[in-house]
């Protein structure tokens, strides 16, 4: 019996330590009325959604269930808040707040040091609201692309877009010494910048949003690849990929040999210009497409290439995990700022489920949660 009161005193202690990192996140409701306080609506939360479970209604009746489960960690002496509550209170929540919460959080779990930083937007689809016709939210979320993580996320304000949230999300992040990357709707001098400041490196996605700088790029691997390289000192990096009959080439062309584009764009901390073939084999079909991209690092194509490549495992890691673990695209919460302060702890239930041990998939880590109540709690208190 000893033991076991020693056991829960533990991972209570673990517990506070967690949600230390919300200690100041501000509750807007009146105090002399609160029955449920903060902390615990947020552990409710979270040990539902790590649960399986995708809606207020879930998780209130999730909690009416697993009361004594709950009372481990927090004492829930008035019960657990009923799902229209759990609605209201996540509504007034102020989202950005949250988020540096949810940061301050990642950033205790992991250093980032050399990490490849991928930073996308995904619409929660179904965040809509019809009355006033408010359209869907969108989320930019920050993805470590070697430790499988979420960094951080921040809604696009109403009637803005990524190129005003991105260095919003850039203000919340730690990031020196990583490389982050953003495809073309984020190569901005503004964000450039930005990410240079903060000692961070760049690689960003060319398209025609950038009008000239794409053009003079494109001409220049076009008109040296013709020559064969002759006149550009250029560094090269070629993979090969074989699978489900399917065979896709993947050269890489890096030069650092630009000063007349340096001179005529003055991009900050430009360093290098980046051309990536594909070659894609299927049957007798062949397809080949050139990309092209701007980078702050060193003319190194075999790291350029990683790097590239690393920023679409934000695609199948999170955007992928979240429509399909997750269920996003099907989620109805919709109410004031209840949808972006969801999306977060729906990421900080996938970054829990990853540090997990085993090799079980997350879908099935969370059926695990849910039937077994001491997987569950080792969750939160590894």
């Amino acid at each position: 019996m000893a033991k076991k009161l020693a056991t829960a005193a533990e991972a209570f202690d673990e517990v506070v330590d967690f949600l230390e990192h919300f200690c100041d996140l501000a509750d807007p409701r009146q105090r002399a009325k609160v029955l449920y306080p903060l902390d615990e609506v947020l552990l409710l939360c979270l040990v539902g959604v790590l649960a399986g479970c995708e809606s207020w209604v879930e998780i209130a009746k999730f909690g009416e269930k697993k009361l004594a489960l709950l009372r481990r960690f927090r004492p829930f002496k008035d019960g657990t808040p009923s799902h229209d509550q759990l609605g209201d209170i996540f509504a007034v929540l102020d989202a950005e707040q949250f988020q540096r919460c949810f940061i301050a959080w990642v950033s205790s779990l992991t250093g980032l040091g050399s990490d490849i930083i991928a930073i996308d937007g995904k619409t929660l689809r179904r965040s809509y609201q019809d009355a006033g016709a408010k359209a869907p939210i969108h989320m930019i979320s920050a993805w470590s692309a070697r430790q499988n993580l979420v960094l951080g996320q921040a809604k696009v304000a109403d009637k803005s877009n990524e190129i005003t949230a991105i260095p919003q999300l850039l203000d919340l992040l730690t990031i020196e010494g990583a490389t982050v990357t953003i495809d073309a709707m984020g190569c901005q001098r503004e964000i450039a910048e930005k990410i240079k400041d903060k000692q961070a490196d760049y690689v960003l996605a060319l398209k025609g949003n950038q009008g000239s700088l794409r053009d003079d790029v494109e001409l220049l691997f076009t008109e040296q690849r013709a020559r064969h390289f002759a006149d550009l000192a250029v560094d090269r990096h070629e993979t090969v990929e074989k699978s489900h009959g399917r065979i896709e080439t993947r050269i890489t062309t890096v030069t650092d040999d630009i000063a007349w584009l340096k001179q005529n764009h003055g991009w900050p901390g430009l360093r290098s210009i980046v051309m990536v073939e594909t070659v894609r084999e299927i049957g007798a079909k062949i397809e080949r497409e050139a990309r092209f991209y701007i980078a702050s690092l060193a003319s190194d194509a075999a790291a350029l290439a990683a790097a590239i490549r690393s920023h679409w495992s934000i695609e199948n890691g999170l955007h992928w995990v979240m429509d399909m673990v997750f269920r996003d695209d099907e989620c109805r919460i919709r109410k004031k700022n209840a949808p972006a302060n969801f999306a977060a702890v729906k990421h900080m239930a996938s970054n829990l489920l990853r540090r997990a041990p085993g090799k079980d998939s997350l879908r099935v880590k969370r059926r695990l949660a849910a039937w077994d109540d001491d997987f569950l709690a080792s969750l939160l208190t590894r």
